[in-house]
């Protein structure tokens, strides 16, 4: 993947961590860049970017010692969207991340073409949220 385009995975990566950039941000200019989508893999502690014109691009996670649960709970992902999504001050994307893992989340694949998300667990479980309206 060229530079700009592994800056910018970078830089959504980063924002999401220090809160500078919001899903919808980050979103926003991954897909300005043409990007397909992102995958974040919290049993391999990465996040790969998917451009239909580069090769993939891996980015290691922040380190985080946070277990992954074996029992899937969507309600619970659910609600730990929903609470990302309502922007209240006290929001952290790796507070949600925690939390998601304790709900049994392995990780989640976004795409944008699709619009949604799909989060699935180590059972291979899954649950799936579309983009709002």
């Amino acid at each position: 993947m060229d530079a700009p385009l592994t800056d910018l995975a970078r830089r959504t990566l980063d924002g999401a961590y220090s809160g500078a950039m919001s899903f919808p941000e980050i979103v926003g200019a991954l897909m300005g860049a043409g990007f397909e989508g992102y995958m974040v893999d919290y049993r391999t502690k990465t996040a790969t970017y998917f451009h239909p014109e580069a090769a993939a691009l891996i980015l290691p996670l922040p380190a985080s010692a946070d277990a992954i649960a074996l029992a899937f709970d969507g309600v619970a992902i659910a609600a730990q969207v929903a609470w990302a999504q309502r922007g209240e001050a006290d929001y952290s994307y790796a507070a949600f991340c925690r939390n998601v893992k304790s709900a049994g989340c392995a990780g989640y694949m976004v795409s944008f073409p699709g619009r949604r998300v799909v989060y699935f667990g180590c059972t291979a479980e899954t649950h799936t949220e579309h983009f709002p309206g």
